[in-house]
């Protein structure tokens, strides 16, 4: 009797050699830009262009361009930053907590995950620093400075301030790991370029010279950071959910919101990994790198933390429900059926049925099932957080202060301005520095490549 074991899908698929690996990456940097590329980048610069009106107006009239008032004095504002900063939290998760675990399926899309961590913290960055107001008069009062004003510090007992610490860290952490791993790349491309094009990238390069010895304090200092990115994961996101949970407003103070804002923030992230590299993947001709095996695995990823989120709207509703307290019940109930009732449900579809769509292979290995899914999950997400701030707000214990919010065109052109700023960052990243982590895949092209497993099946 001859028994056989089933060989697990190529990550890297036609053959691919070494040399091929450099060949198809490098040349999406030397050449010169593509039909596709020009056109998306074009959208995302008139898109950037457009929303910068709006970040002009908001300048230099104030903030009572957007639609809030007296009673939702966070709407727009407060719901794009946390979600831009649930947006950046895959890249963190594929990058750090992948490679601990030895994932050799991150190696493909961890480059292109991590830039959209750092394109996403700037994207998200942009909404505190608007609700200053006047932010040259007064941004610096969010940094434990010291002053001429007297012994004034900022209040170290709000989560206003330990998101900018959060953050900040998280942003440093990610800027540096991401930097990390593409020296190696640029010292590649330095070595194939000439005039300018060599003396940029051999500046990037840091001199890099390929030896043993720093081969093996790159993986080293890699490895660090991995362990010191791994728990930004949990903490950045957690510290973003203390903005509200340490309040006193029904429907925000529960325990319940760290962890579930960290799988929300995975559930994002993941979604956008996915629209990115599913674009990049069509512009680029990246078929045999970004596969329908990369492609299953983020699905399933999805599948797993939308059920947590699906979990955790469940048990938000039963706590409101178990604690008898009439305001807690309220707010849950007004999110349901009351004015926003339709932001609810939306957010219900998309966050909780959709992602369940993915348990069907024919579903989670079509791209264009993929992509559509992807998008819907992100709009679910944006929904989740505008339902919990908006509807927690517009309703309050006293009748007569009760208000509902309406977004002004300058709260949509801030939104779109970010949106702008982060797809032109991502198109010129993908452009000029090099998309695919060449280094990581190179090491992986003899266990995973196609034509091993056609000499493993042959024999």
């Amino acid at each position: 009797m001859q028994v056989t074991s089933s060989v697990r899908k190529p990550l890297i698929t036609g053959g691919k050699t070494v040399h091929d690996v450099t060949e198809d990456i490098c040349k999406q940097v030397e050449g010169k830009p593509g039909k596709l590329w020009l056109m998306a980048f074009g959208i995302s610069a008139v898109t950037l262009a457009i929303g910068l009106i709006a970040v002009v107006m908001t300048l230099w009239e104030g903030i009572g361009m957007w639609g809030l008032n007296k009673t939702v004095g966070w709407a727009w504002d407060i719901t794009n930053f946390v979600w831009w900063v649930g947006i950046g939290h895959a890249g963190t998760l594929i990058s750090a907590v992948l490679l601990l675990f030895r994932q050799k399926w991150r190696m493909a899309i961890n480059r292109a995950a991590e830039a959209m961590t750092i394109f996403a913290v700037i994207c998200a960055a942009q909404f505190p620093i608007l609700h200053m107001g006047r932010p040259w008069l007064g941004a610096y009062w969010a940094l434990p400075l010291p002053n001429t004003f007297g012994s004034l510090w900022v209040n170290f007992n709000s989560p206003l301030l330990w998101d900018v610490f959060a953050i900040s860290t998280y942003f440093s952490v990610s800027l540096v790991f991401w930097y990390l791993g593409l020296v190696p790349d640029f010292a590649t491309i330095r070595d194939r370029a000439s005039g300018i094009r060599k003396v940029i990238y051999g500046a990037l390069s840091l001199g890099w010279d390929g030896a043993a010895r720093t081969w093996s304090r790159y993986e080293s200092v890699s490895l660090i950071l991995a362990g010191l990115a791994t728990p930004l994961v949990l903490s950045v996101h957690t510290i973003v959910s203390f903005d509200f949970a340490t309040s006193v407003i029904p429907g925000w103070h529960t325990t319940i919101f760290p962890p579930y804002f960290v799988a929300g923030a995975i559930f994002s992230g993941f979604a956008m990994v996915l629209t990115l590299m599913l674009v990049t993947r069509q512009v680029f001709k990246l078929h045999d790198y970004i596969t329908i095996e990369h492609i299953e695995l983020m699905n399933i990823v999805i599948i797993v933390t939308g059920s947590i989120v699906g979990i955790a709207y469940i048990t938000e509703f039963f706590i409101a429900w178990y604690s008898g307290v009439p305001a807690e019940q309220y707010a849950f109930y007004n999110r349901m059926q009351g004015p926003y009732w339709w932001a609810y449900w939306s957010m219900m579809t998309c966050n909780v049925i959709s992602p369940h769509l993915f348990w069907i292979k024919k579903i989670r290995t079509s791209i264009a099932a993929t992509f559509i899914l992807s998008i819907i999950v992100n709009i679910g997400m944006w929904f989740e957080r505008f339902v919990i701030i908006v509807t927690s707000l517009h309703r309050d214990y006293l009748p007569s202060s009760w208000a509902m919010f309406y977004p002004t065109i300058y709260d949509v052109g801030v939104y779109l301005f970010t949106f702008g700023l982060f797809f032109s960052a991502f198109f010129l990243f993908a452009k000029f520095f090099p998309v695919i982590n060449m280094a990581e895949v190179k090491s992986i092209i003899k266990s995973s490549s196609e034509s091993i497993e056609e000499k493993t099946a042959e024999s």
